[in-house]
C-alpha cells in the first residue's frame, strides 16, 4: 500500500469569482458560423488501419505465450504513465515537480504512448482546460461523442484552437531541455519505444514470434491505450456523476478511471486542476497517483500540490449535485 506523502503542498482555496467561472466559458463561435471541417485523410487511413490490425490481433491471443499477455499489460501501464504522470500531471498542469532522472524516464514512457510529443500534448491540454467545451477546445465534447473521442484527430483543428492558444503561456515547456530534446528526436524515439522495444522483448526473452509480438505488444497495446486516453475526453465529459461542480461537462467516471490508470475522476480534476492526485481519494483506483507517491519516496518527485479536504467539501456543498 502506497500511502499519500505527508508533506504535500496544500493549494489555497480559490476566490469565489475564480472558482465559479474557471470552467464556464461561452462558446465563442455560433454553431451556424463554424467553418467547414476539412478531413485529414492520412489520419483517417492510419487510424482505420490501426483498429483493423488490432481487431486481427485479438485472434492471435490464444496462439501467443501467456507471458506475452502479461507483457502487454505491463507495457500498457508503462506507456500510460508517460501520458498521465508525465505530459498531463507534470508538464501540462505542473501539479508536482520531478528531478531529472524521473523527467527523463517519463519522457521515454511518453514516447512509447505515441500521442504527440510532450510540448504538443501539454499545449493542447492547457487550451482544453482554459476553453473547455467551446470551439477553442481541441476535443469539444459538445460536438458529440465521436468528435470528442477520435473525430477531432481526423479533421483540421478549429481556427479558435490556434487563435486562443496563442494567448496562453507555454514558455516553461520551451525552456525545458528534456521536453525540447524529446521533441527534436521524437520520431526515432517513437520507433524505438512504441514499436521496437515492445516487439523485441517477448521474442528475445521467451521465444514469442515477432509476428505475434508486433501485433499484440505494439499495435493492440497502442490501440487500447489510445482509446483509454480518448475516453477521458469523451465518456468522462459526457457521462458520470458531478459531486464537485454540476455546471460543467466533466464527470466522475469509474470505468475511465480504471482504463486510464486514474484519470476518470474528471469532475474533480476540472474543478481542482492543480491537484496532483486528480481525485479527492488520493491513490484509490489511481495507479498514476500510486506511481507519483512511489517516486516521492524514492526522492524523485516533490512539491506535490493537494487541495485541502475542507476546500473540497465546501465546493461540493456550493456547486455539487449531491452525488458521491
Amino acid at each position: 500500500m502506497i500511502m499519500a506523502p505527508r508533506n504535500v503542498v496544500e493549494e489555497p482555496m480559490p476566490t469565489p469569482s475564480h472558482a465559479d467561472t474557471a470552467e464556464i466559458v461561452d462558446d465563442p463561435t455560433p454553431r451556424s458560423k463554424r467553418p467547414t471541417q476539412k478531413v485529414v485523410w492520412r489520419n483517417v487511413l492510419l487510424m482505420s488501419a490501426l483498429h483493423l490490425a488490432s481487431l486481427y490481433a485479438l485472434f492471435l491471443i490464444p496462439k501467443s505465450h501467456p507471458l506475452t499477455w502479461l507483457w502487454v499489460g505491463v507495457y500498457y501501464i508503462f506507456s500510460a504513465l508517460g501520458i498521465t504522470a508525465g505530459a498531463h500531471r507534470l508538464w501540462a498542469h505542473r501539479s508536482y515537480k520531478a528531478r531529472a532522472p524521473l523527467r527523463c524516464l517519463l519522457a521515454l514512457m511518453n514516447t512509447s504512448a505515441l500521442q504527440n510529443d510532450i510540448l504538443d500534448w501539454s499545449r493542447d491540454h492547457r487550451v482544453h482546460h482554459k476553453y473547455s467545451e467551446t470551439d477553442a477546445d481541441p476535443h469539444n465534447a459538445k460536438r458529440g461523442f465521436f468528435f470528442a473521442h477520435v473525430g477531432w484527430l481526423l479533421v483540421k483543428k478549429h481556427p479558435d484552437v490556434m487563435e486562443k492558444g496563442r494567448g496562453l503561456d507555454f514558455s516553461d515547456l520551451y525552456a525545458d531541455k528534456i521536453v525540447m530534446f524529446q521533441r527534436r528526436f521524437y520520431r526515432p524515439l517513437v520507433i524505438l519505444m512504441c514499436f521496437i522495444v515492445p516487439t523485441v522483448v517477448p521474442w528475445y526473452f521467451w521465444g514469442e514470434s515477432l509476428w505475434n509480438s508486433y501485433f499484440l505488444a505494439a499495435l493492440l497495446r497502442y490501440c487500447l491505450l489510445l482509446n483509454a486516453t480518448w475516453s477521458v475526453n469523451s465518456f468522462a465529459h459526457l457521462w458520470g456523476t458531478k459531486p464537485y461542480d454540476k455546471r460543467i461537462n466533466p464527470a466522475e467516471n469509474l470505468s475511465v478511471a480504471l482504463s486510464a490508470v486514474g484519470e476518470g475522476f474528471h469532475n474533480f480534476h476540472h474543478t481542482f486542476p492543480s491537484d496532483y492526485a486528480t481525485s479527492e481519494y488520493g491513490w484509490h483506483l489511481n495507479i498514476t497517483t500510486v506511481f507519483i507517491n512511489c517516486m516521492y519516496y524514492l526522492g524523485q518527485a516533490y512539491d506535490m500540490k493537494k487541495t485541502p479536504l475542507s476546500v473540497v467539501q465546501r465546493r461540493k456543498e456550493r456547486t455539487g449535485n449531491g452525488s458521491s
